[in-house]
């Protein structure tokens, strides 16, 4: 099982490595998030299994898994390709932001594959989409959903 997740991260990885390298995703001001895709979701199938992990947050967090494989989402990968994990992206970050109220940082930190702290990498992506879609829409939407 644990080669299967691994080998999925990898191949999500270069996806997004390509089209970052491609004259297409090359410069995109999104690109810096795009790479975080991978280790969002190695964070929350690790934190699914975690017994530290309350059974209300993993709840959420299949939800959020299942939204990142859902081919029916506010920007879809078929049809954007990685740009089109954006909104994935900012909904782990979210529901994390949420799990982090309730969860030890360092139950959070033991399935963090990334290379910057995943508390700054939350904060960073939640200010991101705050800016990019304003406060108000992100505040509803937040609201909207829990």
């Amino acid at each position: 099982m644990a080669q299967k997740k691994d080998d999925f991260y990898i191949r999500l990885r270069k996806k997004i490595m390509l089209w970052l390298d491609a004259k297409k995703g090359r410069g995109d001001r999104w690109g810096q998030y795009l790479l975080l895709a991978p280790d969002l979701l190695h964070l929350l199938c690790g934190m699914v299994r975690d017994r530290d992990v309350a059974l209300k947050d993993k709840a959420w967090l299949g939800v959020v898994i299942i939204y990142f494989f859902s081919p029916v989402d506010l920007l879809p990968e078929v049809l954007l390709g990685p740009i089109g994990y954006l909104d994935d992206i900012a909904f782990a970050a979210f529901a994390l932001n949420g799990i982090l109220n309730r969860t030890s940082p360092a139950v959070v930190r033991r399935h963090w594959a990334g290379e910057e702290d995943v508390l700054d990498v939350v904060r960073k992506i939640l200010a991101a989409v705050d800016k990019a879609i304003g406060s108000g829409l992100w505040k509803k939407i937040r609201k909207g959903l829990g």
